[in-house]
């Protein structure tokens, strides 16, 4: 896998109970991989994983893939997410991909999904999110 502005970046606390790892990355295609943990933590009471967290997964694959694409230098706030329950998402291993269709000046447009292990497809999304330089929006620790 090429090295992305991911490389060394402190993977936050939320991202962590997600299971969150990178996977695979295209910085140049604007790109990424990600697996998650699905939980029976995060199960609804019908057994299924609960829809607010596979939206926290589908935040959580495409602002990254802004952040490979700008090297770093660019981080997400998001305008809008619509997200796509395509069937009930059981507990295991899921994958996350996003990938950046549109990156302007101030706003990107981006899409994602989540499949399991299978490669079936559980849940899509389109995101428009505000840029906003990194050195900006991270806050040191």
């Amino acid at each position: 896998m090429t090295g992305t502005a991911l490389d060394g970046f402190d993977i936050p606390a939320c991202s962590q109970l997600l299971g969150w790892r990178l996977l695979d990355a295209r910085p140049h295609d604007g790109f990424v991989r990600i697996g998650f943990d699905g939980k029976i933590d995060f199960c609804n009471p019908a057994g299924f994983i609960q829809g607010g967290i596979l939206s926290a997964m589908l935040d959580d694959v495409m602002g990254p893939a802004v952040f490979i694409k700008t090297e770093g230098r660019l981080y997400t706030a998001t305008i809008s997410l619509t997200v796509n329950y395509l069937q009930p998402v059981k507990v295991g291993p899921i994958v996350g991909e996003g990938k950046v269709v549109q990156l302007g000046k101030s706003v990107a447009f981006i899409e994602g999904r989540l499949m399991d292990q299978a490669g079936t497809t559980l849940a899509t999304a389109t995101s428009t999110a505000r840029l906003v330089e990194s050195a900006k929006a991270i806050q040191p620790k």
